[in-house]
């Protein structure tokens, strides 16, 4: 009896801090709904940020997945919740002295972190330390929905071009093409073709790393095979983008120029993408198969 007591008190307290953090994030929602709107404006009109809409998503998804796990033991953390809520605030009143626009700046990144940091605010508030804690990986997902500042996104981008310009001339010489490099641009017989920032591959290289997290955190465990496996994404997405460049080349000498202009050269993102996987799954197969080895070597064995 006393058992159900308590199971009652604590489906109670979790009923609560449900509706507690649901009301916060409501009433967040109204008074930044011009920060909000113009967040979502962004993540449609710049292919930096089309996964912006997809992360609460997945993170809602990771919490109801983990819900037992998360929400064991309510306990609010009050002064927590005011102080990192106060933090978010404060950050928020720094962002809106800036303008904001959906062809994304600073002030836009800073006022997104400034939200995210007052709904974790509010999640402490709701459902204390021992919660957030269990939910460190769902909450921090929640980062990659920060648009990237301009300065560190030209950054990235200039990055990927170099790479993939270097990879696209390796593999024309290596499979017998003659190419010229000169900047960004790749001159073969019949063609130059130049590594444009659209053709950076940054939209596939998010969509990787957010593909990378998640199998990280749902199948790896030893924190070195995670970082381990995550930093390989830059180097795949670059020879993922080069293959896609000589592809697309090829194809427009040797069976139709329109391969080039094409909507296959728009839209075939999704084939190279699924290259990347490819290239990637032997290594997470290799460090998943050592994680269920180290854990089975672990296991106590049965007496005689």
């Amino acid at each position: 009896m006393n058992t159900v007591t308590i199971a009652e008190r604590d489906s109670g307290r979790s009923t609560k801090a449900h509706i507690a953090f649901g009301a916060s994030v409501f009433i967040s929602t109204i008074v930044f709904w011009r920060t909000l709107s113009a967040w979502f404006a962004y993540s449609l009109h710049n292919q930096s940020g089309s996964h912006i809409t997809l992360i609460p998503l997945v993170t809602a998804f990771l919490i109801f997945r983990e819900r037992q796990r998360i929400f064991s033991s309510v306990r609010p953390s009050m002064i927590a919740g005011i102080v990192v809520t106060l933090i978010g605030v404060a950050l928020y009143w720094t962002a809106i002295r800036g303008p904001m626009s959906w062809n994304g700046n600073e002030s836009l990144s800073l006022a997104a972190l400034a939200i995210l940091l007052i709904w974790v605010g509010a999640f402490l508030s709701s459902y204390g330390l021992g919660a957030a804690r269990a939910a460190a990986f769902p909450l921090l997902f929640l980062v990659l929905m920060i648009p990237l500042p301009e300065r560190f996104l030209d950054w990235t981008i200039q990055l990927l071009q170099r790479g993939s310009t270097e990879v696209s001339y390796l593999l024309f010489n290596l499979v017998g093409v003659p190419a010229l490099k000169q900047g960004f641009v790749i001159s073969v017989p019949g063609v130059s073709i130049e590594v444009a920032s659209e053709c950076s591959g940054i939209r596939s290289s998010l969509a990787l790393l957010i593909t990378c997290l998640l199998a990280a955190h749902l199948y790896l465990r030893t924190p070195w095979k995670i970082v381990a496996f995550i930093l390989l994404v830059l180097p795949v997405s670059v020879i993922k983008n080069g293959i896609r460049i000589v592809t697309l080349t090829l194809l427009s000498l040797y069976v139709d120029p329109r391969f080039l202009t094409g909507s296959f050269h728009r839209d075939g993102g999704f084939v190279f993408f699924l290259l990347a996987l490819l290239l990637l799954f032997p290594v997470f197969l290799a460090l998943e198969r050592s994680e269920s080895h180290r854990i089975g070597s672990k296991a106590p064995q049965a007496a005689d």
